[in-house]
């Protein structure tokens, strides 16, 4: 039995109009509703908020509280784009972009609790820097009050790329393409273009790229063999919250953070010089998520 015999199911759904123009037509229909209704909702937190040169510059960097959770809840317009083009040019439901939700429900639980423990040993083993003692950002109590509701965006935010580019992206490709070198490829081709950011990361740009790439192909994979997003939710969620709540870079979305490295964006080599362990902790997340829904 094949290794991704469960993700014949999550992708029939998919099969009922799996049209390549159709998927085409899709993607640039999702794209103009996430951008359009993205400019409208910040064009209106921007008019709301003129009168705060403070409130802007928080927003634009993502430095504080209520400036991550807006960013963050803005990612779930990538939902709706998919959600609209799932209907309206494959006939489908939103909730088949996610798979069976007994079994999402059931993959969330025990690949969260696999990542948590393997987070709980690296967090106790040396060495306990980053080659400099970590910045304090938020107050312990203020960042603990926080805690649950920076849980919540930062789930929305994971949950909206995986609807997009496990989802959606992944289920009609593979509806059209048997290979997985096409369905579990250009979606991790797509989601490392979406993190190619070289205005902010500069030289490290490209390796940033890589890596999220390669974090699809290992997605993809999760999700082929659970039949669901639930695990790759669950990587990408506390992925995020070990970079977005525990540490984060000083540059931008920071303001959720507890607390920051000693070294930011524009410190090439540190920030290089890391990015191994970062490869490391990725391929450890997977690991632990394979383990958790062995069949």
């Amino acid at each position: 039995m094949s290794v991704y015999h469960l993700h014949e199911a999550f992708v029939a759904p998919a099969r009922k109009h799996p049209a390549f123009w159709r998927f085409a037509a899709g993607m640039v229909l999702a794209v103009f509703v996430y951008v359009s209704l993205s400019q409208i909702f910040f064009q209106t937190i921007q008019g709301l908020s003129a009168a705060s040169p403070q409130f802007m510059r928080d927003l634009n960097a993502g430095t504080s509280p209520l400036a991550m959770y807006i960013l963050l809840s803005s990612f779930m317009f990538m939902a709706v784009g998919a959600g609209i083009s799932a209907r309206l040019l494959h006939d489908r439901a939103f909730v088949t972009l996610l798979g069976p939700l007994p079994l999402l429900r059931r993959d969330f639980r025990m690949v969260s609790l696999a990542v948590l423990s393997v987070m709980v040993v690296i967090f106790l083993l040396p060495p306990w820097d980053m080659g400099g003692d970590f910045v304090p950002n938020l107050p312990f109590a203020t960042w603990l009050g926080l805690l649950l509701p920076s849980l919540f965006f930062v789930l929305m935010q994971v949950s909206a790329e995986e609807i997009v580019f496990r989802g959606y992206v992944q289920q009609q490709l593979a509806a059209r393409f048997r290979s997985p070198l096409i369905w579990m490829v250009l979606p991790s081709v797509l989601f490392a273009l979406g993190h190619y950011l070289p205005d902010t990361a500069g030289d490290n740009a490209l390796m940033i790229a890589i890596w999220a790439g390669v974090f699809g192909l290992l997605m993809a994979d999760l999700t082929a063999r659970s039949g669901s997003l639930g695990p790759a939710i669950a990587v990408h969620l506390w992925n995020n919250i070990s970079a977005m709540v525990f540490v984060s870079l000083p540059d931008e979305l920071s303001g959720l953070a507890l607390y920051l490295t000693p070294f930011g964006l524009e410190d090439t080599a540190a920030l290089r010089a890391w990015l191994p362990v970062d490869f490391a902790m990725m391929f450890v997340f997977w690991l632990a998520a394979r383990l958790a829904i062995r069949r």
